[in-house]
């Protein structure tokens, strides 16, 4: 089943869609996005902005609106069947994507 079949990509004006048909769950993937920026007693804020980052792993799901991305899993299970389910990663908003790619 092919998922994600549009990811966004930013441009000055509006977005363009870029095809990926190729990606499913399951993927290894890169994915560049805009991450908030928290700031607090500036005295300009005319400078703060999000900021780009790119986090890689396993896309794990992908609806509407986010994708979820884990980074670190456990191989294989260490002492009962809950170590296994314990996982690290992102949960994206597809709004704040730039780009994602699979990479295997």
């Amino acid at each position: 089943m092919v998922l994600m079949e549009a990811v966004f990509s930013r441009r000055k004006r509006g977005r363009a869609l870029l095809k990926q048909p190729n990606v499913k769950v399951g993927d290894v993937v890169v994915v560049r996005y805009y991450d908030a920026v928290v700031f607090r007693d500036l005295l300009q804020s005319s400078k703060v902005a999000p900021i780009a980052r790119e986090a890689i792993g396993w896309l794990d799901f992908e609806n509407g609106n986010y994708i979820r991305l884990i980074w670190e899993r456990h191989a294989e299970t260490i002492i009962n069947e809950e170590s296994k389910t314990r996982i690290t990663g992102l949960a994206i908003r597809k709004s704040d994507i730039i780009e994602m790619r699979r990479i295997a």
